[in-house]
């Protein structure tokens, strides 16, 4: 096993030895040089204080071993039944449901996604599109927030499928009876939607296609309902029925109606949802019958609850290779019990997105040196800090990734360097080492709030054989993104109505 501190030997030891051999006047000379020196050293010490090196308290252990052998696990497969899954949602609370993450669950060609470089590869290039589009969309001021697209289509939503990262899916049930179906979680979205027959143009997805002919709830709305004046969409009327459509930034959308229908979630049933029946569907191919918007307007899944969950959700994300599931949890239930709260920051121009006030950054307990005004949201709604489940890799403007890497890098030469991996410039060869110490990584929020990570949601294996990279990455511009990488295992939870996201004390 290689050790990750060899220990320091002194190279001169002779000084001293020297010293005390020579004349009385030498020695003497010798001790009045020291005197000066110490003094000299003492006054410098105290006009200008050099900063001590980090506590132990500040550096934690990577298990390196545990993290290759997790990448190299199949991941279980989860029954797809009708039956089994609804005996599954009978067992949990009565607003919460399982998450699941997209490697252990049963979607589309399963069989090429055995390889975790290759799943690794694939999850960086989608998040490279997630991110591209969602930075075009934010980055845009309150003059330019009407595009062709917008305006044709009515309304231009993120999704977590094909042009993000899809990487979280939720299980529920959709009318009545309940058809159990795979649905994408976004918390940047404010529609709830599925694939429905008819199907003109639909993508694959893992369960049948939904049809509203066998539902009992299924209810169609109509052009003058107060629903479909919420689409903003003057022209979305199909032959008396409000229609709807979502432009996606890679070209991929749906077009459908909308209806009201029954959503089962838990054990929880919930009438009359409002949710779009997608007819035309292109390029959400990913096995999901469709998303389950979780922003914060008045469309989402959160918005439509209102006050039967207080407008307060909570999430787990499932750390890759567990081969556990994590959960979705509505309700003042789902605030852990001595969380840490930060204030959220509500953005008029994109009230869809959770926005928090990050105020700094910290490696091995000591602060980035940047301004805390690169992460402030500007009075045209640019810039910021989103909190993101559907961006994988958290993105921070130029200037303070920069910074905050070469902090990361100037307490872990210790550490042999690897070459960089897609989007990540610092990686290191780890292979044969059984666990590392690395600095502890921290973000910090107004209010003093510090969150520090665990180290598996910052140095993560991009390959199977010992390659690890730091899980972070520039953005390009001024929003921040904090992604579903450094989330994983942390309980989140978001309280719409006092404006707060909260980041439980345990390990979920």
């Amino acid at each position: 096993r290689k050790e990750p501190f060899p220990l320091c030997q002194s190279q001169d030891t002779s000084l001293f030895s020297q010293s005390l051999s020579s004349s009385h006047f030498t020695t003497t000379m010798l001790l009045n040089s020291f005197t000066l020196i110490l003094l000299l050293t003492l006054t410098t010490s105290i006009s200008s204080p050099i900063p001590s090196p980090p506590p132990h308290s500040h550096f934690q252990h990577l298990n390196v071993e545990k993290a290759i052998i997790e990448t190299k696990l199949k991941p279980p497969k989860q029954p797809n039944h009708h039956s089994q899954h609804k005996q599954q949602q009978e067992q949990q609370p009565q607003w919460k449901t399982k998450l699941f993450h997209r490697d252990h669950i049963n979607l589309i060609n399963p069989t090429t996604n055995n390889n975790h470089k290759t799943r690794f590869n694939s999850r960086i290039k989608r998040d490279i599109k997630r991110v591209t589009f969602l930075l075009n969309r934010l980055n845009k001021n309150t003059e330019q927030t009407t595009t062709a697209t917008e305006a044709s289509f009515g309304s231009d939503v993120l999704s977590g499928t094909e042009s993000g990262s899809g990487e979280y899916f939720v299980r529920i049930g959709i009318g009545s009876p309940p058809i159990y179906q795979y649905m994408v979680i976004d918390s940047g979205s404010d529609i709830v939607w599925i694939q429905c027959q008819p199907c003109d143009q639909c993508y694959n997805q893992s369960d049948p296609i939904f049809n509203p002919a066998t539902s009992a709830s299924f209810i169609g709305v109509s052009c003058s309902s107060s629903v479909c004046n919420q689409l903003e969409d003057d022209a979305a009327c199909r032959k008396g029925r409000c229609g709807y459509q979502v432009a996606y930034g890679d070209g991929s959308y749906t077009k459908g109606t909308l209806a009201l229908e029954t959503i089962t979630v838990g054990r929880t049933v919930i009438q009359e949802t409002a949710i779009g029946c997608g007819h035309w569907n292109e390029g959400m191919f990913v096995g999901a019958a469709g998303l389950l918007g979780l922003g914060g307007g008045p469309m989402s899944f959160v918005g439509q609850l209102g006050a039967q969950t207080d407008r307060v959700f909570g999430y787990c994300l499932t750390s890759r290779g567990t081969g556990t599931s994590g959960s979705l949890e509505f309700g003042r239930q789902a605030m852990p019990v001595g969380a840490m709260w930060v204030p959220l920051i509500h953005n008029p121009f994109y009230p869809s997105f959770y926005y928090v006030s990050l105020t700094g950054l910290a490696v091995g307990g000591i602060k980035v040196p940047i301004s805390e005004e690169i992460f402030q949201l500007t009075d045209l709604g640019t810039g910021g800090v989103v909190m993101d489940t559907g961006t994988a890799v958290t993105r921070l403007p130029t200037v303070a990734y920069n910074a905050f890497r070469d902090a990361f890098i100037g307490q872990t030469t210790n550490l042999p360097r690897a070459s960089g991996v897609s989007i990540f410039d610092t990686c290191y060869d780890l292979n044969g080492f059984v666990t590392v110490r690395v600095p502890t990584v921290s973000f910090y929020f107004s209010g003093g709030q510090v969150l520090t990570f665990p180290a598996r949601n910052f140095l993560i294996p991009a390959d199977d054989v010992g390659t690890f990279c730091f899980a972070f990455a520039p953005s390009g511009s001024g929003v921040s993104i904090i992604g579903n990488i450094q989330q994983e295992g942390i309980q989140v939870s978001v309280d719409g109505t006092n404006g707060f996201v909260g980041f439980g004390p345990d390990v979920c």
